[in-house]
């Protein structure tokens, strides 16, 4: 018999869990950002439920910790249904997803986050769970073997992704509501860390929110984090209140510097203006000059830097912008003095 896989509710530590669980908004009128999303959201769950049917399912893909996570909890709290979570690496053989499917009730959510990383052969079984709400299981081998089809009860999959471009044309086709989540603009995210600051029980003025909101690198997660890491050095080198001096300087004791950079983004720039003239070289020749893993730097550390304009990506590599070298203090390529030792 196939076991059950283990499903999951997050990752980390249990104390950082509990806090990223407390800071959760539960329903779309809390959730901060993603406006478009959210007024979508909002619609298409209003007319799932007069029509008394399912939500479509709902395909999130983005950058990490811009919310995918929370926006299953909050379609499901919406839809007054139960919500089960796994992830993809964790569904390592068609059983196991067969195990977390038969088990669903009526209308309940399944999400699976990094969709991404399941097994063709786990795939296949979800094409008609999702259409045709019906299971394909072959039981017994060789000439003996025979197809049996199971009917599932309807329910709703959210499924969370951080590599869209590694989902098959098939599954993606499978998913009624399609929506990418965007980095946060400085105002929503300080918006979020008041939030966070009342729940916490943290002082914290507006300058002091804004200055963490600044450089968190357009998402939730990072700036919670931030706020709490700002909070410790307050607590400790301070009187307990994030106002903006503090929270510059439990910053700078971070690393983090205006444009929420730490050391990884800034040796990526600096490895590829001092070892490659500013590029363009291969994310493979970084990553190995930088001593990180490749997809850490393709999935955490690249967009942002593509975003904000210190990064371009081309055919022939990455090339660090003009912008980039001026925030490391060297002179952009074509400007009078330019350091030409960098090679």
């Amino acid at each position: 018999m196939t076991e059950t896989p283990r499903l999951l509710s997050g990752s980390g530590d249990p104390d950082e869990l509990s806090l990223e669980t407390t800071l959760r908004p539960q329903r779309l009128d809390d959730y901060v950002g993603q406006a478009s999303l959210v007024d979508n959201l909002r619609v298409f769950i209003q007319a799932a439920k007069g029509r008394r049917e399912c939500l479509d399912h709902v395909l999130l893909f983005g950058p990490p910790g811009l919310g995918k996570t929370t926006l299953a909890h909050i379609i499901a709290n919406e839809m007054d249904a139960p919500l089960r979570s796994t992830s993809g690496p964790v569904l390592e053989r068609a059983g196991d997803l067969a195990a977390i499917l038969t088990n669903l009730e009526p209308g309940e959510v399944l999400f699976i986050d990094e969709i991404h990383r399941l097994s063709a052969a786990v795939e296949e079984i979800l094409y008609p769970a999702l259409e045709d709400f019906q299971l394909d299981l072959v039981l017994g081998q060789g000439p003996a073997a025979r197809t049996v089809k199971l009917e599932l009860p309807r329910f709703t999959l959210v499924a969370a992704t951080t590599r869209a471009g590694l989902i098959t044309a098939p599954l993606r086709a499978r998913f009624g509501i399609v929506h990418r989540l965007d980095f946060y603009s400085a105002e929503d995210l300080t918006r979020i860390v008041s939030r966070s600051a009342h729940l916490l029980g943290i002082e914290t003025e507006p300058e002091g929110a804004l200055e963490i909101a600044r450089r968190s690198r357009g998402t939730p997660r990072i700036a919670n984090r931030l706020l709490r890491r700002v909070r410790d050095f307050a607590e400790v080198h301070g009187e307990g209140v994030i106002d903006h001096a503090m929270a510059q300087r439990g910053l700078a004791l971070l690393e983090v510097d205006e444009f929420g950079f730490g050391e990884v983004d800034r040796k990526i720039l600096a490895t590829l203006i001092e070892h490659y003239a500013g590029g363009p070289a291969g994310l493979a020749a970084i990553a190995a000059a930088i001593g990180e893993d490749r997809g850490t730097l393709e999935d955490l550390y690249e967009p942002y830097l593509i975003q904000e304009g210190f990064l371009q990506r081309t055919p022939r590599g990455r090339v660090a912008t003009a912008r980039a070298y001026r925030h490391l203090g060297f002179d952009p390529p074509g400007d009078p003095g330019r350091n030409r030792t960098l090679f």
